[in-house]
């Protein structure tokens, strides 16, 4: 790589998008992964154009603090301090999580999962300044709700129906105050997108690439 190759590829601004199977680009009617073209941080890539890179960091059936020997490693407090090591230097720090801690095993409420999130913010701004000398920004983004169509797929016996609505409904608010308190900026993803009647959690190809336009846009602004 030349001099002038090396230059132009660190003065792109850097950006990781940190969550769920949401970000991972989960096809709720086909249960396959979206392609490039569709996942919203692709989306999100193309809009903002060559001046950004944009890093994946979406795992299915990531929680925000909790094991699920169920499930795996899903725990994303202990996978995020590497993830921001690992992908070390960046601009923005993307994160969208909250939807799987919905989930009837673990029982949360809303405030319940706040404070799992207040913890993951806490690890994050805390090596944002003394590893980092706040050379980043923390988007703190509240995931679309889950649907009443929930109930009727095949994620509404593990979502337990009419409460994961509840709980999921009622996280914008906590995590709006969150964001005020850890100087974060703040995104409400269900003012924007909703999932998809297919299983009442994911999004569909149309609202993935809603949200990869509005994440663009918010990012712009920022």
């Amino acid at each position: 790589m030349s001099a002038t190759e090396s230059k132009t590829t660190n003065t792109k601004k850097r950006i990781i998008c940190f969550g769920d199977s949401l970000t991972w680009g989960f096809d709720p009617a086909n249960r396959v992964r979206f392609d490039e073209d569709t996942r919203w941080p692709q989306v999100m890539q193309k809009v903002l154009g060559d001046g950004y890179a944009v890093i994946e960091e979406g795992q299915n059936g990531r929680t925000i603090a909790t094991d699920d020997p169920a499930e795996g490693e899903k725990n994303g407090l202990k996978y995020i301090g590497p993830c921001m090591e690992s992908h070390t230097p960046y601009d923005i720090f993307i994160i969208m999580l909250g939807c799987n801690d919905c989930k009837r095993k673990f029982a949360y409420s809303a405030m319940d999962i706040a404070g799992e999130m207040q913890i993951m913010l806490e690890k994050v701004q805390s090596y944002n300044r003394f590893r980092c000398k706040d050379s980043f920004k923390v988007l703190l983004v509240s995931p679309p709700t889950v649907s009443d169509a929930i109930k009727d797929s095949w994620l509404g016996d593990s979502f337990g129906y009419e409460n994961a609505v509840k709980v999921s409904g009622e996280l914008a608010g906590w995590y709006k105050t969150l964001a005020e308190m850890y100087g974060c900026e703040y995104l409400d993803a269900a003012q924007y997108v909703q999932v998809s009647d297919a299983d009442g959690v994911h999004l569909d190809a149309e609202n993935q690439k809603k949200l990869g336009e509005v994440m663009a846009e918010h990012i712009k602004e920022m």
